[in-house]
């Protein structure tokens, strides 16, 4: 009998999931309330992508600071988690590395600020390419008016010369660009009050050659938070983006049954002949933002998903009940 599952796939609170697959097994890191003594991300454990297990918390840091958007690599052996640590408004936050010898934890954190010129710096996705080289896509501020962009949160791009030293070239990959982009009206940010919009939760795939950028834009906890994508040649860019962008491409609400579904990342089925998107989505009740899983599908050069799904569907290729 074929396995199924039903979104959300895990019951407690697990915002911005990230899911690394390492020697076949899964991991997952997310935003959630701080646990015992100061722990924070969970981690969860699975073979199957559907069936998921604590596994205690990836850092132990007792205080007031709040932590987001968890992304772990594994690279010269160790695990490198990059995460933001800041107050509660996110007006004030800065990119930070941590590293363990076991993808379960404890990181350990390196001490450094990868963006320290910044005062605002987020969601932080480590890519590799096929040559080996590292990249590191993450969110910035844009206070000024360029071609059709808005003023908001948008993504760059830069070289990681380490796993815990950027180059320092960053390059634009997405700005807010469209009406669903809008993260609040008359928003006060840096001494002035503008209509804010935001792209952020950078995650790439390659596909055909292609570099896809997913991001998800628009305010994280309103129906208008949805995925879309910008595809590139190269890591570094540029990324152009597809017709119909004045709209979320890729995933969007389902009025009456889920809300703002989004900050994603991508792994691959346990056979490793389909790719999966897990995000995270509200319920109707916006209780919280919990885990989910649905497959990405390819028509050319074209991604789609069935999902934000929340009714039963068939289970990760590889897995037979």
């Amino acid at each position: 009998m074929l396995k199924t599952y039903c979104n959300p796939v895990y019951p407690e609170i697990m915002a911005d999931p990230f899911v690394l697959k390492h020697e076949g097994r899964y991991y997952a890191y997310g935003t959630a309330p701080d646990g015992p003594g100061g722990g924070r991300f969970p981690v969860l454990v699975s073979n199957d992508l559907v069936d998921w297990h604590r596994a205690g918390y990836a850092i132990t840091t007792p205080g007031d600071d709040h932590f987001w958007a968890p992304e772990v690599a594994y690279s010269e052996g160790k695990f490198w988690m990059y995460y933001s640590r800041g107050d509660i408004e996110g007006k004030h936050q800065k990119l930070r590395v941590a590293v363990a010898d076991n993808p379960v934890g404890p990181f350990t954190d390196c001490g450094v600020l990868l963006v320290p010129n910044l005062q605002f710096s987020i969601d932080a996705h480590p890519f590799r390419d096929k040559d080996g080289q590292w990249y590191l896509y993450y969110c910035v501020d844009f206070l000024e008016l360029e071609d059709d962009h808005r003023i908001g949160t948008g993504i760059v791009v830069d070289r990681l010369v380490a796993m815990d030293r950027l180059a320092g070239e960053p390059r634009t990959v997405a700005r807010p660009h469209a009406d669903w982009h809008l993260f609040k009206k008359q928003r006060a940010m840096y001494d002035a009050v503008y209509d804010w919009h935001t792209v952020e939760g950078a995650s790439v795939l390659v596909h055909g050659g292609k570099y896809y950028c997913f991001y998800s834009g628009g305010a994280w906890e309103k129906e208008n938070y949805g995925v879309s994508y910008v595809v590139a040649d190269h890591p570094l860019g540029p990324f152009t983006r597809p017709e119909g962008s004045d709209e979320a491409l890729l995933m969007r609400s389902r009025p009456g049954n889920v809300i703002g579904p989004g900050h994603n990342s991508f792994t691959a089925s346990p056979d490793g002949s389909q790719d999966w998107i897990v995000y995270h989505a509200w319920d109707t009740a916006m209780t919280g933002r919990r885990m989910c899983i649905d497959r990405l599908v390819w028509d050319g050069g074209k991604p789609g998903t069935a999902g934000p799904t929340f009714t039963r569907q068939p289970a990760p290729a590889g897995l037979v009940l």
